[in-house]
């Protein structure tokens, strides 16, 4: 082979590899973000002439009940907001103490900004369910929550009627699938923490008795705060300003690799 031959096949395996690696440089900061979990529709819009699938996710409905302050609240007060949830009892003796001790240490984390910098605990809420709302009335959760230390401003615990409550859990959170062989309608007794993004569709579950699970939690909460708005520009919108220049280099080298080829044969 000649080696004006030998450069145009030097040139045509470059312009994939250089190809790969301009796509690679761009994504390499891109982050496995959390999956939005549930859908309840799938719509066809327009864009661009062209007609595409838009996935509805299923966001959680409102649900209006009373604080440890007896103060009346709901969901839709906390529009923008990041929602960490949890189910538990104020006289459960096993799992709901070290539930409500580690969203402890979450709630202390998220007010140290010297700990953390990364998250801003006005975008961020706690609630906290109580699955017998009979016994736990306001007054008695608020005596639960001043032993554990629980700051009212950016942790609720919330009692109500427990239709609603359990309604809430089962059928906008889920927890029946999330506890993998369903949850008792009669009693829900779960370790799961619930993760909602600003627009409250459910981003994870998360085992609150395992570290790992907990520190994967934190790590989602600061993805999710840092995630980028659906309308807003992809990874690779850097690249645009150089797009002219990469035709022109592309242009370039394939009018060498033809010409290069065509005086080989003479």
């Amino acid at each position: 082979m000649s080696k004006k031959a030998l450069l145009a096949v030097s040139l045509a395996v470059l312009i994939p590899v250089i190809s790969y690696l301009i796509v690679k440089r761009a994504s390499d900061g891109a982050i496995a973000m959390p999956h939005r979990l549930y859908y309840d529709s799938i719509a066809v819009k327009m864009k661009d002439g062209k007609k595409i699938d838009d996935t509805i996710w299923h966001k959680v409905a409102n649900i209006t009940l009373t604080n440890q302050l007896g103060q009346t609240v709901s969901l839709d007060s906390l529009k923008g907001k990041l929602i960490i949830a949890d189910f538990f009892f104020t006289h459960c003796p096993n799992i709901c103490p070290t539930l409500t001790h580690n969203l402890k240490q979450l709630q202390d984390a998220l007010k140290n900004k010297d700990l953390n910098k990364s998250m801003d605990p006005s975008f961020i809420q706690i609630l906290s369910f109580t699955v017998d709302p009979k016994r736990d009335s306001a007054t008695v959760l608020k005596a639960y929550a001043d032993k554990f230390g629980v700051n009212p401003d950016l942790w609720w615990m919330l009692t109500g009627p427990k239709e609603k409550i359990y309604d809430f859990a089962l059928k906008e959170l889920k927890m029946g699938i999330a506890d993998g062989e369903g949850a008792d309608s009669n009693f829900i007794h779960t370790q799961k923490i619930v993760l909602l993004d600003k627009e409250h569709v459910v981003r994870g579950y998360y085992d609150g008795l395992d570290s790992t699970a907990l520190s994967k939690l934190a790590n989602d909460i600061v993805f999710i705060m840092l995630e980028k708005d659906h309308n807003s520009k992809s990874e690779l919108s850097g690249l645009k300003p150089l797009l002219p220049f990469f035709i022109i280099v592309l242009l370039g080298i394939t009018a060498a690799v033809i010409y290069f080829s065509r005086t080989s044969k003479v």
